[in-house]
């Protein structure tokens, strides 16, 4: 069953069969679109991806999923889904293995904080068994009104940009500048992590590093960063953390 990992009452699995697929496909349209809950959030990169579920081992039902697309490196960085939104020219000299995570989503009726856990164990293990270098991907902030998350993004731009050798261009035709347009009072620090997507905390509590600007998606209601980590600089004892979840 493609077996990732089982941690209490949760276990990860890869997709092994067409059904596991459209089961992800059902959870992601319940999370990033409005519509009934039939419904399917399918597209071109599925066929191209490994995917990713975490299911409840007591009811067997989905409780998370994403999506896995493997590079060899930055010269194919092109072809990725974030590069329809962000021009990433200056991550095309990395030389070593990349990885892309979209469409991550956890079932909304779920508050449970070992489904976030145990899906990265299963990212941890993921990269480990393929050699990655590098995840990137785009976190998304619900909505697309950036005055909800000035002081999120204004956090980003003090913190955590990415290295000016890799800092993604503008591309899509929509964009929040954030840090350009600095707050011209104090942030809020609390209101800024309150606001900020538990995934992408994740990312930049592991040494991650975002893009200058947001992208206005308004096909999934969202506003979406570019978001990276280089395995490398994730600090020891959080690597270590990991790897006790991946086992």
């Amino acid at each position: 069953m493609g077996l990732l990992l089982n941690r209490g009452r949760y276990r990860a699995r890869l997709a092994q069969a067409p059904e596991d697929v459209q089961a992800a496909q059902r959870l992601r349209f319940r999370c990033f679109r409005e519509g009934p809950v039939d419904g399917v959030d399918a597209d071109d990169f599925d066929a191209r991806c490994h995917h990713i579920l975490v299911e409840d081992q007591q009811t067997g039902r989905l409780v998370c999923c994403f999506r896995l697309l493997r590079l060899s490196g930055g010269h194919e960085i092109g072809s990725s889904y974030s590069a329809q939104y962000y021009e990433l020219s200056g991550l095309s000299d990395f030389g070593g293995a990349m990885v892309e995570m979209g469409r991550f989503c956890i079932e909304p009726a779920v508050k449970d904080p070992d489904v976030l856990r145990v899906a990265w164990g299963a990212m941890t293990k993921y990269v480990d068994d393929h050699g990655v270098e590098m995840l990137f991907g785009c976190s998304s902030f619900w909505g697309t009104d950036a005055e909800t998350y000035l002081d999120a993004f204004d956090m980003l731009a003090e913190r955590h940009l990415a290295p000016s050798r890799w800092l993604p261009r503008v591309k899509a035709p929509k964009v929040v500048r954030f840090a350009a347009q600095r707050l011209r009072r104090p942030m809020d620090r609390k209101l800024a992590l309150l606001r900020m997507p538990p995934l992408l905390k994740t990312y930049l509590m592991m040494g991650g590093w975002v893009s200058d600007h947001a992208v206005i998606d308004s096909d999934l209601n969202t506003l979406h960063v570019f978001t990276a980590l280089q395995i490398s600089a994730i600090p020891p004892a959080r690597a270590k953390a990991l790897r006790l979840v991946a086992g």
